[in-house]
């Protein structure tokens, strides 16, 4: 299946609400669970950059799975920074998690370097995928731990529709639209190889681990 890119930002109000609201419970906490697999020598505190973090679910659950650490979490969709604001203030984590507005990847960070950097579903929605691996090159401490988890793109349209029908079969359609489009817009695991080794970053390894997604890490 060849990719076709989708846009790099959700602003619209529908789209906004849809996501902010969705339930990404499973492969939010699965994530969670992977960065403590993959990352098992993470310090007790540190400060963590998360890349495109929308309305902030992953930073809150973050947050709270590693009390010790604060986290920054950067975006380019105000109305989504703005729900999760909401979400932060009503979840009474903002003390340890701030969400601020950044186009990547010219846009400023609160810090220079960062003890952890991780990213969730963001490749998917670049044109220029080299944007996101510039962006960890440059925030990243010296040897500092990277996790980034994306979307898979499926090998046919039979796939893709099996996979929009057991993971968004009860979504309202926005979100089985938004599911389609970002699985047409995915990377495979070839290609994200490719990708690392021209942004210089061949040492990171690619896994793919779901009928789903990819990891990055390392």
């Amino acid at each position: 299946m060849e990719r076709i890119p989708e846009p790099e930002l959700m602003t619209g109000a529908e789209q906004v609400a849809a996501y902010a609201g969705a339930d990404f419970e499973q492969p939010h906490q699965r994530f969670i669970e992977l960065l403590r697999e993959r990352c098992p020598a993470l310090p007790e505190a540190g400060t963590a950059l998360d890349l495109g973090c929308g309305p902030g679910d992953i930073a809150c659950r973050f947050a709270r799975a590693f009390p010790g650490w604060q986290v920054h979490g950067l975006d380019g969709s105000l109305p989504m920074l703005q729900i999760g604001k909401r979400m932060l203030a009503a979840a009474g984590l903002e003390h340890r998690v701030g969400l601020y507005h950044c186009h990547l990847p010219d846009g400023a960070a609160p810090l220079s370097r960062y003890d952890l950097v991780y990213s969730n579903s963001v490749l998917h929605h670049l044109e220029q995928p080299a944007v996101l691996w510039r962006s960890i090159a440059r925030w990243s401490r010296a040897g500092g731990p990277v996790l980034v988890m994306d979307l898979l793109r499926p090998e046919s349209e039979q796939e893709l529709a099996r996979l929009v029908s057991e993971y968004s079969r009860n979504d309202p359609e926005v979100l089985r639209t938004d599911f389609t489009n970002s699985l047409r817009a995915a990377y495979r695991a070839d290609e994200v190889r490719e990708q690392l080794e021209a942004a210089g970053l061949e040492r990171l390894r690619v896994e793919v681990v779901s009928d789903r997604h990819w990891l990055v890490w390392g």
